[in-house]
């Protein structure tokens, strides 16, 4: 396999070599593009050092004109990946600019293309980096999302480079094809739900929608036929996935109970209200003439009733606990009847970060902890999961 890996120009520049090596150990060929900002931040020499190949610079170069280099190139490479990606570089991959060998490469490019982004978090919350990302999304390129933390301005945001390991791991992901839910249909849920106290008020919660969406991205990705049931949220909907936007736990509900039947993976990402108001009122309720509390109904256990019906589909839920944090997942595991439960202390802030840590516990004793990975690691390896209890089940039946 063979990647080619545009480094542009940005402090995290950097990171790039130990992204090449981790490729290298995995028995990848890397070919280093690197663009005239990115060399004022690391040298030639380092990626020739390490790699054996030249590093190209340059559109305009004796040795680079004989074949056309960047079509020749562009032909024999597996996968793009862009590390780190500057807005510039959105910026001109989005627009169709190519000006140097970077863009005119992408431009010539037929094989899947990555990006992992890096820069101030202003700049990445810029509305034209923000338009440039959708539409390079909408391309189907594979996105790395930059975490959050301290930048080398000094400024605390998202906008740093994705761990070095969650960029690999994702970089074979994509070279590896992987196909393997092909053909299968996955069922998530995500977001929060709003339950109406009157017109203007209501009862929600923290859920951002993050952990949801990263899981529908990767089943899409690995080329299930996705159905992604969302509340309420400000996140972009992955490409080729099919949205259905609901906004109470009843039509939560509905919605996931019209679905259900004939689908394979169910992912329950959503964090559904326990509870909603017995009487919204229909008009705004003033200040002085409302009540001192509000009666409560419980809402539908949708985790539970799929529990009880299920026919044959993994089921996989969430424990956003705040204490007992194993023993409560694995009651919930048994109590509901899922296949697998993804267990979050929420005390530790996990709600719209981009990273946590998480057990996923199995029916079978099957655990596995992930400390501090972003959640596209997560959600890929909740998918690796429920495919293994899915290729099991489909053994122990045979």
């Amino acid at each position: 396999m063979k990647v080619a890996l545009g480094v542009t120009g940005c402090i995290a520049a950097y990171k790039s070599i130990e992204v090449m090596r981790g490729l290298q150990k995995a028995g990848v060929e890397v070919q280093v593009v690197l663009t005239r900002s990115a060399a004022e931040f690391v040298t030639p020499l380092a990626y020739e050092s390490l790699s054996g190949l030249s590093v190209i610079q340059d559109m305009f170069r004796p040795e680079l004109n004989r074949d056309i280099h960047h079509i020749s190139l562009a032909q024999s490479i597996d996968l793009l990946a862009v590390v780190p990606a500057t807005a510039n570089i959105l910026g001109k991959m989005a627009h169709g600019i190519a000006d140097d060998f970077l863009s005119t490469l992408y431009l010539s490019n037929p094989a899947p293309v990555l990006i992992a982004p890096a820069m101030n978090v202003e700049m990445w919350r810029h509305a034209a980096v923000r338009a440039n990302v959708e539409t390079l999304r909408g391309r189907g390129h594979h996105f790395v999302n930059p975490e959050s933390g301290m930048l080398a301005c000094g400024v605390e945001g998202e906008g740093r480079l994705a761990a070095v390991d969650v960029i690999v791991d994702r970089i074979l992901d994509v070279l590896g094809g992987c196909r393997d839910l092909a053909g299968l249909k996955v069922l998530v849920t995500a977001g929060p739900t709003v339950e109406d106290i009157d017109p203007i008020r209501f009862i929600s919660n923290r859920s951002s929608g993050k952990m949801g969406y990263a899981v529908a991205q990767a089943a899409r990705e690995r080329g299930a036929e996705v159905t992604l049931v969302s509340g309420p949220v400000t996140l972009p909907v992955p490409a080729g996935v099919e949205l259905v936007q609901v906004r109470s736990a009843a039509g939560m509900a509905e919605a996931v109970a019209r679905l259900f039947p004939g689908t394979d993976i169910v992912v329950k990402a959503a964090a559904v209200a326990d509870y909603r108001p017995a009487e919204p009122a229909g008009q705004k309720v003033k200040k002085g003439a409302a009540p001192r509390t509000i009666t409560l109904e419980r809402t539908e256990d949708i985790l539970d009733r799929l529990g009880r019906e299920k026919t044959g589909q993994v089921l996989v839920g969430f424990a956003a606990e705040t204490e007992n944090l194993l023993e409560n997942a694995r009651a919930k595991l048994v109590g509901k009847n899922l296949d697998l439960v993804v267990a979050n202390d929420v005390t530790r802030g996990v709600f719209g970060e981009d990273s946590a840590s998480v057990h996923i516990l199995g029916k079978h004793g099957e655990d596995v902890t992930l400390r501090d990975r972003s959640k596209g690691a997560i959600a890929r390896r909740i998918l690796d999961l429920a495919l293994e209890t899915r290729r099991t089940r489909g053994d122990q039946t045979s």
